[in-house]
Formats: C-alpha cells, sequence, structure tokens
C-alpha cells in the first residue's frame, strides 16, 4: 500500500496525461506546478474571474482548480467551482481534496518543495 505521499505523482501523472486545464492563483504557483511536469496552466494573475470562466468555458469541458487553502483561495474557489459549472464546465477535485486532506500543504507554490523533502 502506497502512503499518501507517494500517491502525489499518480496524481501529477494522471493530470499530465489528461490534458486538464489547471488554474491557480499566481505566477509562483504556475512554476511550482511546472517544476512538476504539468504544462495546461492557466493564472488567475489580476485577471477578472468572469474572463478566465469565459475564456476556460470556451476552450475546456474539464478544469482543476488548484487555488490555495487560505480565505482568499477558498472564496476564490467557491466562485470559479459554480461559475465554470454553470457554463458546463467539469471541475477535478480528485488532487484539490487530496492534497488538503493529506498532506500539510495549503499553498500551491510549494508543491515542488514538499515533494522534494520526502
Amino acid at each position: 500500500m502506497k502512503t499518501k505521499i507517494e500517491q502525489i505523482p499518480y496524481f501529477i501523472n494522471k493530470i499530465k496525461d489528461s490534458n486538464s486545464l489547471v488554474i491557480v492563483e499566481g505566477k509562483k504557483d504556475r512554476i511550482a506546478l511546472q517544476k512538476l511536469g504539468i504544462s495546461n496552466i492557466i493564472e488567475l494573475n489580476k485577471k477578472p474571474l468572469f474572463e478566465i470562466i469565459e475564456d476556460v468555458a470556451n476552450s475546456n469541458d474539464e478544469c482543476i482548480i488548484l487555488t490555495d487553502l487560505d480565505k482568499e483561495g477558498k472564496q476564490l474557489y467557491s466562485k470559479l467551482n459554480s461559475n465554470l459549472q454553470k457554463n458546463g464546465v467539469k471541475i477535478n477535485n480528485k488532487f484539490r481534496e487530496f492534497l488538503f486532506k493529506h498532506t500539510k500543504l495549503r499553498q500551491i507554490e510549494g508543491i515542488d518543495s514538499y515533494l522534494e523533502s520526502f
């Protein structure tokens, strides 16, 4: 049986293989995921949410929302999740839920160094 941490590369490979769009809050989050080989990333950085929702809905059937687990990140997640679903985009929450249930990781920008510590 794999430990919880050993399952993270499995999720990362699934994301890479799925070609799902990954939504993150900012540049540091994107860079951390790129170090893990994930390339289909969109960052929220100062762009109006409705624009991002429209862009994603027009180009993808499914996406993964990896916002941080602070108050702001949870609010962003909630808005993106409901509005993207209203626009017909399926949200894949498996990796997000796994990270927050089974790791101490609370900010996506730390995921690459978090994994290196094991």
